[in-house]
């Protein structure tokens, strides 16, 4: 989470595709940017992933 001029800004991993076995689902991260207020004002996806893979 990151406190900016327009709100928040937050970054959050959700599961997007499951699968079996789990290590084969795809996750992905968005950026999600919040009013004051807590309302949603965007988000885009900025990262997709299979879960248990490293970092680059």
């Amino acid at each position: 989470m990151q406190r900016d001029e327009n709100g928040w800004r937050v970054s959050v991993d959700v599961l997007e595709v499951p699968r079996i076995p789990d290590t084969t689902s795809l996750l992905a991260t968005y950026e999600v940017e919040l009013d004051p207020d807590g309302k949603l004002l965007q988000y885009r996806r900025v990262r997709r992933y299979r879960r248990g893979s490293a970092d680059d």
